[in-house]
This record gives structure tokens, C-alpha cells and sequence, in this order.
């Protein structure tokens, strides 16, 4: 990644700093008031832009409880799609036509021999041993509800409850990685590539993740943190402004992580060159599944969770992107996308609401991103459309109750 001076982003979130990467990678990050993300040549549309592993990662934990099973290091789905669909659907008699398409490999499947959690292959095992799982294995604890981390994670689950947007684990995984490396001050500086908020910003993040109560909120799950995970080397992050931050780093750069071995499956049978009718069965049954799964499961239908992507970090927001996120190798490997051709200095811009957040008035999308992400857009729509009366039509007006982070966590884990 080339680093240079560059043009300001009108419509930046803000953050501080440039970083360096792989130099096949067509785009630079670029230091100014905020970060942005330029190609240095010229990205044709469909093309992926890069291919990007987390810092860290972690699942969400209402999700895990409900027994959306998936690896504890890539977030994998381990279910086979039959399993995932029969789940889903509550009816263990379903039978998925074309089980050759299902790209789930049990007989790879690993688990710690300490505390039994599960991994997808025996690289996944190793790479969350070496980064963070020496620290957090709870060995035979895992089920003991007074060990710290386990009060931790249950302090967690009884304020954030689904649709959930972040967890406190992906927090401790960060201070586990530190405390397990040889080179803490190189994590340190990993971390601290990340955009940073001003106090008030900071609170207003914690706030919108914890709600009303939120202070008296965070200070026990700052307690509970310290008790769980005290590093006299990382004492700032134990600290009440220094733990305040950190919640907000993970507020606002946590990108969404959404696996689902049943929505490979689909993609898989999608690619199949059948003949006509064969192929309208197919179609029918898969229009029909998920509209059954839909009854019974409603919008879950994923495994979730979030990671910190030091490169998609650094994409800014537009109400007409030019690129998107997906997870199309159902796990955390994080793949952006064209969606336009994009010429070589252009900046290259994701969007953070939904398609049909998109759709809504100048007022509304600024509505939602004030309140999730504290920044006002000025993208070129939202310009263009700067005289528009800033108010919501009737139809909106009744949705803005429903704009909440359900909306939001649906977008993000689109896989």
C-alpha cells in the first residue's frame, strides 16, 4: 500500500493516522483529517478490491447461546446445511436435495482438549492458541458460572441483548493477543490504527450500545474486566476513561461478520447447470425453505459476529458506495467489491446504512448515521439533495421507531 497526501472526504467518520499493508493491494490509505481509502489504479466493476483477515475477531454471545455453531477463531459455520436448515426451521425430518453442494468438512472439525471449544480445522486451533486462547481458555470451567470470564460474558449478554451489534470479547481477545505476544508494542500500534473519538463522542457510543443506564453499566463491566483480565502492562485500558475508549474503539470500527453453511449451499446449488424443470424445482424449494425459516426463526438466520479490519476501517461512508463488504468463504475473511468501475484516485467508499435505509429522505439517513456512527453525511447525494425540507414523510415518520440496530446488524452481516 502506497501512503501519500490526498483530496479530504466531505463525508469522512474521522479518525486519525495512515497505516501501510500488502503492495498488491490497488488502493492506499491516505493521512489526513480523517482516513480514507484511494485506488491507485484503475478497479473495474465486480472486481474485489482486496481480500482482508481481522486483527481479531470474535462471535457474538447470544448468538454462540442459541447454538449457532461456528468456529471460535474464523466464525466458520460448522453445521452442514441440512443441520443449519433443520434448525432453523424446527423440523429435523428435512432432507436438502443436492447434499454434495454443502462445502462443510466435519472431519476436519477440532476442539481445545481443555475446554472443548470447537474449530473448523486444526490451522484455526493453532492460530487462536498462539494469538489469544492460552489467556482465555476456561479448561474445565468453561461451564462454572463463577469464573470471571464467565461473569463477564453474562454481565454482557444481560445488557446487550439481540439484535446485537458488538461483544465484550472481542475486547478481551484484544487484551489477551497483548498479553500473550512477545512483541506487545507491535499489537499496541495495531490497535491504535484505529479511529479514535473525542470524550463526548466516546460516551454517546457507549450510550447507544448500553442505553439509558449506560455508566453505571460500564463501570461493572469494567470491574468485571479487571477482575478477569488485569494486565499491569495495558493498566490505562483498566482504567475508567482508558476502558471507555477502548468499548468505543470497538463500538465504532467492529465490522459485522455473517456465516451461514445454508446460504453456501444456495449459492452452490445456484451455480448448477440443470435442465429447465429441474431447475424450477430447485428454485421453488429454495423460495419456499426460506420463506418457512423466516416464520419460524425471523431475520436470525446467521452465525454473527464482529472483527476489527484495519483496511475496511479505513473506507468512509456514501449513500451511493462504490463498494461493498461480503464474506462469501463463510468465515471471516472479509472480501470488498466494485459495485462501479472506480478510476485510479478515487476513493473508494462502502456505505453503512442498508439498501432500503438508502432509499429513505437526506433527513432520515442522517438521522440514523448521527445516532450510530456521530457523523452528518455530505456525500454527493446527500449535497444534492441539501435544500429537501428536513423532514421525513408520514411513511418514514411511523418507521423511525423501527430504525434501530436490527436494521443496522442486518445490513452488516449480509453474507
Amino acid at each position: 500500500i502506497a501512503e501519500g497526501l490526498g483530496r479530504g472526504s466531505a463525508w469522512s467518520k474521522g479518525g486519525s493516522g495512515g497505516i501501510s499493508g500488502s503492495a498488491q493491494v490497488p488502493a492506499a490509505v491516505v493521512p489526513r483529517q480523517g482516513k480514507g481509502l484511494f485506488a491507485t489504479r484503475n478497479i473495474r466493476k465486480g472486481e474485489t478490491v482486496f481480500v482482508e483477515r481481522p486483527v481479531v475477531s470474535s462471535q457474538f454471545l447470544w448468538n454462540a447461546l442459541y447454538n449457532y455453531r461456528a468456529c471460535d477463531h474464523c466464525l466458520r459455520a460448522l453445521e452442514t446445511a441440512e443441520e443449519n436448515a433443520q434448525r432453523l426451521l424446527g423440523k429435523s425430518s428435512l432432507v436438502l436435495p443436492h447434499p454434495e453442494q454443502c462445502s462443510i468438512r466435519k472431519d476436519l472439525h477440532q476442539q481445545c482438549p481443555r475446554c472443548q471449544v470447537m474449530y473448523c480445522s486444526a490451522e484455526c486451533r493453532q492460530a487462536a492458541l498462539e494469538q489469544y486462547h492460552q489467556v482465555l481458555c476456561l479448561g474445565p470451567s468453561r461451564d462454572d458460572p463463577t469464573h470471571p470470564l464467565n461473569k463477564l460474558q453474562e454481565a454482557w449478554r444481560n445488557m446487550h441483548y439481540p439484535p446485537e451489534t458488538s461483544s465484550i470479547m472481542l475486547m478481551a481477545r484484544m487484551v489477551a493477543t497483548i498479553k500473550q505476544a512477545k512483541d506487545k508494542e507491535w499489537w499496541i500500534k495495531a490497535f491504535s490504527q484505529f479511529c479514535s473519538k473525542t470524550a463526548n463522542e466516546e460516551e454517546e457510543i457507549v450510550h447507544k450500545l448500553l442505553g439509558d443506564k449506560f455508566k453505571g453499566q460500564l463501570e461493572l463491566l469494567r470491574l468485571l474486566f479487571t477482575e478477569a483480565l488485569y494486565d499491569e502492562y495495558l493498566s490505562r485500558w483498566f482504567t475508567p476513561e482508558g476502558f471507555r475508549s477502548l468499548f468505543a474503539l470497538v463500538g465504532t470500527n467492529g465490522q459485522g461478520i455473517g456465516t451461514s453453511s445454508l446460504s453456501q449451499w444456495v449459492h452452490a446449488c445456484d451455480a448448477l447447470d440443470l435442465p429447465m424443470l429441474q431447475r424450477e424445482e430447485l428454485d421453488a424449494f429454495i423460495d419456499q425453505l426460506y420463506k418457512d425459516i423466516e416464520k419460524e426463526s425471523g431475520e436470525f438466520l446467521n452465525c454473527e459476529g464482529s472483527g476489527l479490519y484495519v483496511l475496511q476501517s479505513c473506507c468512509n461512508h456514501s449513500c451511493i458506495p462504490n463498494a461493498e463488504t461480503s464474506f462469501p468463504e463463510n468465515n471471516f475473511l472479509l472480501h470488498l467489491t466494485a459495485l462501479e468501475d472506480i478510476e485510479a484516485g478515487e476513493e473508494i467508499c462502502i456505505s453503512y446504512l442498508d439498501c432500503c435505509q438508502r432509499e429513505r429522505s437526506r433527513h432520515s439517513r442522517n438521522k440514523i448515521l448521527r445516532e450510530n456512527y456521530l457523523f452528518t453525511c455530505s456525500c454527493p447525494k446527500c449535497l444534492a439533495q441539501a435544500d429537501d425540507a428536513d423532514v421525513t414523510s408520514d411513511e418514514e415518520e411511523e418507521g423511525e421507531g423501527e430504525t434501530d440496530d436490527a436494521e443496522l446488524e442486518d445490513e452488516m452481516t449480509d453474507v
